[in-house]
């Protein structure tokens, strides 16, 4: 059999007042999506466990069928896998953002969606002014690493004997504090200090720096510091083709997510046009993935887009995004599959974004399952409303895994 999981990241929401009173789901042309509702199953799922920060990094482990709360170590060394940044048993990775504060308050966590060129040359003075030996009055003995990554999103790792952090270290992601004051949300506990002044001295690093300038001549908004956040050391996960017996392929576009999928054993396919936002190349997602189903198992089609959408609270292209993967990736991939004998497709959120507040927030997700072995259920479509009155609702989210890929899918 082969199987196919679409990822619209962050697409479950609320009711919108500029939606006439729907969600984007609700609001949103596709065809494909409602299709494969009405012949299979809708319920709801809850990918992120409480006291697990409601983010792509938990709901991925999760949605991919691994407990989070046995499994999850910190975001940034699932991205730092997908660079191919090996971690030592003392080492720590640390997600690096490239933001725009001003008046002190987080307007900006992507710098205006910098690109990676320029982010690479950022991230290169901040390695030569920053990276190194920690200064000895920290008392650690490790030494920093920078390392650029895809437009805002770089990875700073620390590599010593000594354990610069534990679990009393907390952070938060700049995502989730967009326009308010980042005084009381700057890193805390163990090794916050050392955070607090890396990110700190960027700010004089980054100022004049000729990048910089050139992108407020142009009325771009510029990298005005580092955000240090989501840091973890290497976790252990045990190969998904041995846990399941699946030979699966990723295809995203979100160093976090391919590190997941790097993590698990998984081909990663890295699709030309493909960005990680609004902009991303829907069509070519959708060709590559069908294309992986000749030697995989699985394939899983990650889009960013929704996420993005509404982290800018822009609804219209939320709608837009989500009418995008209907039609460019969940219907080719319905046609395709249909050709291939045997099959099974999963569409699912990782987890919640709302427009209203521009982060993500803990609640169940809708899913839909459709193929060979779904006894449909006579749902209406694919929405919100539709999943949380079903009969199927899953509180552990990585349970799903197991029930889309048994021999029959599994309602109770």
């Amino acid at each position: 059999m082969k199987y196919a999981i679409v990822i619209p990241d962050g697409c479950a929401d609320e009711a919108q007042p500029s939606l006439g009173g729907k969600t984007p789901l609700q609001a949103a042309c596709k065809p494909h999506m409602d299709a494969l509702a009405r012949a299979g199953v809708v319920g709801w799922t809850d990918n992120v466990p409480p006291g697990l920060t409601p983010a792509s990094d938990v709901a991925t482990l999760s949605l991919l069928g691994y407990d989070p709360l046995a499994v999850y170590t910190g975001r940034a060394p699932l991205e730092a896998a997908a660079m191919g940044l090996a971690l030592g048993p003392g080492d720590w990775a640390i997600r690096c953002n490239l933001v725009f504060v001003a008046d002190e308050e987080m307007r900006d966590f992507t710098a205006g969606h910098i690109s990676s060129d320029e982010g690479r040359a950022l991230l290169a003075s901040l390695s030569e002014k920053l990276g190194g030996p920690v200064p000895g009055s920290f008392g650690f003995h490790g030494r920093l690493e920078f390392h650029a990554g895809v437009s805002y999103r770089n990875i700073l790792i620390y590599r010593g004997p000594d354990a610069p952090f534990d679990a009393s270290t907390k952070t938060e992601p700049p995502h989730d504090i967009p326009d308010q004051p980042i005084a009381k949300r700057l890193p805390s506990g163990l090794g916050g200090d050392l955070l607090r002044d890396l990110m700190a001295r960027s700010r004089a690093v980054l100022r004049d720096h000729p990048v910089n300038r050139t992108r407020h001549a142009r009325g771009e908004r510029p990298a005005t510091q580092i955000w240090l956040w989501g840091l973890g050391k290497a976790p252990r996960l045990r190969p998904f083709a041995e846990l399941y017996g699946k030979r699966a392929a990723i295809v995203s576009a979100v160093d976090l997510v391919r590190g997941v999928g790097v993590l698990l054993g998984w081909t990663r396919i890295d699709v030309p046009g493909a960005t990680g936002y609004l902009d991303t190349d829907y069509f070519a997602k959708g060709r590559h993935a069908i294309k992986a189903l000749d030697d995989h198992d699985l394939v899983c089609v990650h889009v960013e887009a929704p996420d993005e959408a509404s982290h800018e609270g822009r609804a219209d292209a939320k709608v837009k995004a989500l009418e995008e993967i209907d039609r460019h990736v969940v219907g080719p991939l319905y046609e395709a599959l249909r050709g291939l004998g045997a099959w099974r497709i999963l569409i699912s959120p990782d987890h919640r974004t709302y427009l209203r507040t521009r982060a993500h927030t803990h609640g169940s997700v809708p899913f839909a399952v459709a193929g060979a072995g779904v006894i449909s259920l006579g749902q209406s479509g694919y929405d919100e409303d539709v999943a949380a009155r079903s009969t199927v609702q899953l509180e552990k989210g990585h349970e799903l895994m197991r029930r889309f890929l048994a021999e029959q899918f599994i309602q109770k």
